[in-house]
């Protein structure tokens, strides 16, 4: 990997998941006996990535004991969201303003991740490095979901990404992005879907399929059905 940096965003509440996530962060439930975050950095470490930051909100000091109190071999720094919560593109703004890197590998860890995504994420890298883009995001067709009550995110016209009324497309939470998707930007809080729309807007948002079945734990329910899977 050309990338030196991967980011895990940790803040959300969680909310679909409570009672699950009163004192247990999201990132941190198990499956298969290994937590969301511990399966998301093992993806990392198979890709070689040596830079790790994670940003935290919601009961921020359960995930930082987490990573403290276990050795993961990375440079693994921290950044909290501070005193209000930035939602996505925000989390992500303030995590990107402490590194000097250009270049990050986006995870969300509620996907269920494993080894089997590390070459395809190096062909989204590949693509992304060699038509010089500033976001490409890994996306999957929605028969290849586990939940099968998502409705999709974007349609998809060659590489390129939109929101037309055929949304056979689920974002799977990996994305890469060049901290110039922010110029410009002076507000603090907002999601990554306003930028998004804006690169769709130009015709200028890359998205890369992902052949692998689409595993993500998106409530409850979806969490009891994923334990029964194994």
């Amino acid at each position: 990997m050309k990338i030196k940096t991967a980011i895990i965003l940790c803040a959300g509440f969680g909310k679909r998941l409570m009672p699950l996530t009163e004192k247990t962060p999201k990132p941190l439930l198990k499956i298969n006996e290994i937590s969301l975050l511990e399966n998301t950095i093992n993806l990392i470490k198979v890709l070689e990535i040596k830079s790790l930051k994670i940003n935290t909100f919601y009961l921020s000091d359960k995930i930082k004991d987490f990573i403290f109190s276990n050795n993961f071999g990375l440079e693994i720094q921290i950044i909290e969201d501070g005193k209000e919560i930035l939602d996505t593109g925000g989390g992500l703004l303030n995590v990107v303003n402490n590194s000097v890197e250009t270049d990050f590998i986006v995870f969300n860890p509620d996907t269920i991740w494993n080894a089997e995504y590390a070459n395809e994420i190096k062909k989204m890298e590949n693509i992304y490095f060699k038509n010089n883009l500033e976001n490409i995001l890994m996306v999957v067709k929605k028969d290849l979901s586990f939940d099968k009550r998502f409705k999709g995110d974007f349609s998809m016209d060659g590489n390129n990404l939109k929101k037309n009324n055929d949304k056979n497309y689920i974002y799977t939470g990996c994305q890469i992005i060049n901290k110039k998707i922010f110029k410009n930007l002076s507000k603090k809080i907002f999601s990554m879907n306003e930028i998004w729309d804006n690169y769709i807007e130009k015709e200028n948002l890359y998205g890369f399929e992902s052949g692998i079945e689409f595993l993500h734990l998106t409530d409850k329910d979806i969490y009891e059905k994923l334990l029964q899977k194994g």
